[in-house]
């Protein structure tokens, strides 16, 4: 493959950056006015249908449960005798809702995509808090659910998939520990002790390190982040290997003074792949207590860079254009970062945030062209309010779907600030509706298999009505994500190192891409690859599995 001008990406850069429009920054798309419940949680399985749910003791959803099931429960806080459903599956490429059965309460859960695919979920309240849901990708399937499979109460803790397969289960409310799932003998109800997050928690005077941010390093070990630290984990040995500078600017950044978090892709074609984290928005450490006393303090507009694979890590500090609290950082298949939702006041929590923040901003992070770009562009807004509870979640085909809200106790739609939102939309990035979009997206046509091994060379064939052969053209692998509470667990882009391209006829070419060398790099499972030309236009994803 000819190595790419920096001239020409340059000037496309500045092109593209440059180009005025409102093509260029975005479009929405209601997809269903209601899907009977408020999406709390959203999970993408390879099948490419979404599982949303909320919690079980929030009252009556606007959804009956399948086939005149009723849910008995003594310990619900709402409903005794509970006919409703409180989960669906969603088509995004039909509409279609299917209710499901989740019997024990969802509220302020973990979740990770198994190996095999299966949507695994842990903890929440009261009769959840120590249950394992299942949830597998087939078309009648429902949830099946394990009580007592976590060893302590996992209320508001974070989920990650390790490079065994394994799911490890970080923190929660009032437990400094983790542990693994799921469970194959009785040494794995041991808990593990995290100090870690103690004394974060105790730094912040109120609990401002709930769903810390977890990411898997290249190493293996796993990045830690709550409140305005962060440490890596040897996990295995319960060793802290590294501690990092605490975050500049005095902000609290994990739930309820609910910032966002991403790893930055993982360039695989570099010699020593290099991880670098990002995180933005938050509040300062006393906002909930004053929202809940009636005043709303202004959300952070910084965000923080740290290359925590560095010798000497040192955090650097942006500003994004909106100040922003309660909102989704979502990898693109190209390597950028939308973030999307939330409010400019306030924190999460019930009927805590004020002025939402309509407008998504666009990171472009220059992870899929060689030069840097990190430039934030502000995008066209939707028209409703996504607060407490409101999830975003990358679609195969290159959308961002959004969904939730209900920032008050109960399912209200009148008499309050911000109604419950039942709806779902989609956010249209500017590689679908900009004036290059119709002309250069690519569309795969043909791979070897899904089926990938680790360090495998394999073929793509695509076409483009563009010629491709002055282009740089990269390949992409996308994780699907658990989000709920602001983070989208296990998210994870990786753009793989690229061998050959030929032009086949016409306008179809083979792409010779390196699938990831190890399961460190990319936990075993399924994803979504992405041929990406012209610096940032994506193809729709198919699904591969590497294991």
């Amino acid at each position: 493959m000819r190595p790419p001008s920096v001239l020409a990406l340059a000037a496309f850069l500045l092109l593209i950056i440059a180009s005025p429009g409102e093509c260029s920054k975005g479009k929405w798309k209601l997809l269903k006015r209601s899907i009977g419940i408020s999406a709390m949680h959203l999970a993408l399985l390879p099948n490419s249908k979404i599982i949303a749910f909320d919690r079980t003791d929030f009252g009556p959803s606007n959804v009956s449960l399948p086939n005149g099931r009723c849910r008995l429960d003594g310990l619900d806080q709402a409903l005794k005798k509970d006919c409703y459903a409180h989960s669906v599956e969603f088509d995004s490429r039909n509409r279609n809702v299917r209710p499901l059965t989740v019997l024990t309460d969802t509220w302020c859960s973990s979740g990770s995509l198994s190996p095999d695919g299966t949507l695994v979920q842990s903890g929440g309240f009261n009769d959840g808090e120590r249950t394992v849901r299942y949830f597998s990708p087939c078309d009648d399937c429902d949830w099946v659910e394990v009580r007592n499979a976590l060893a302590v109460r996992r209320w508001y803790a974070s989920n990650q998939i390790l490079p065994n397969g394994m799911i490890i289960v970080v923190g929660g409310r009032e437990q400094f520990s983790y542990e693994f799932i799921p469970k194959v003998s009785a040494s794995d109800f041991f808990v593990r002790q995290l100090p870690f997050l103690k004394e974060t928690k105790e730094d912040s005077l109120l609990e401002n390190n709930l769903y810390p941010f977890l990411h898997l390093s290249p190493d293996g070990n796993l990045f830690i982040f709550a409140n305005n630290r962060a440490i890596l984990l040897d996990y295995t040995y319960n060793r802290v290997v590294k501690r990092f500078p605490v975050m500049p600017g005095g902000v609290a950044r994990n739930y309820p003074s609910t910032g966002s978090s991403v790893l930055l892709p993982l360039v695989l074609r570099d010699q020593e792949v290099q991880a670098e984290v990002f995180i933005c928005g938050g509040a300062p450490p006393k906002s909930n207590y004053l929202a809940n006393q009636g005043t709303f303090l202004q959300a952070a507009k910084s965000c923080g860079r740290l290359k925590f694979t560095d010798a000497s890590p040192s955090w650097k500090m942006e500003e994004m254009p909106l100040a922003r609290v309660m909102g989704d950082m979502i990898l693109l298949p190209t390597g950028d970062v939308l973030i999307i939702n939330g409010a400019a006041k306030g924190t999460a929590g019930w009927d805590c945030g004020r002025q939402p923040v309509l407008n998504p901003v666009l990171y472009r992070t220059g992870s899929t062209y060689t030069l840097e770009v990190n430039k934030f562009e502000v995008m066209n807004p939707s028209s409703i309010p996504r607060l407490y509870h409101s999830t975003a979640h990358l679609l195969p085909d290159g959308r961002v779907l959004v969904g939730g809200s209900n920032p008050h106790q109960r399912y209200n739609f009148s008499g309050v600030t911000f109604p419950t939102e039942l709806s779902l939309e989609a956010f249209y990035p500017p590689y679908l509706t900009g004036t290059d979009a119709a002309v250069s997206r690519p569309e795969i046509t043909l791979r070897e298999g899904s089926k990938l091994n680790y360090n495998q060379r394999f073929s793509v064939e695509f076409k483009t009505k563009q010629t491709a052969g002055d282009q740089d053209v990269y390949l992409t692998m996308v994780a699907p994500s658990f989000t709920t509470h602001s983070f989208s667990m296990n998210q994870r882009v990786l753009v793989l190192k690229v061998s050959d391209m030929n032009q086949v006829s016409g306008n179809c070419y083979v792409i010779e891409g390196v699938a990831p060398a190890t399961a460190q790099l990319a936990p075993p499972g399924y994803y979504l690859l992405h041929v990406i030309v012209n610096g940032g236009i994506p193809s729709r994803g198919v699904w591969v599995h590497i294991r």
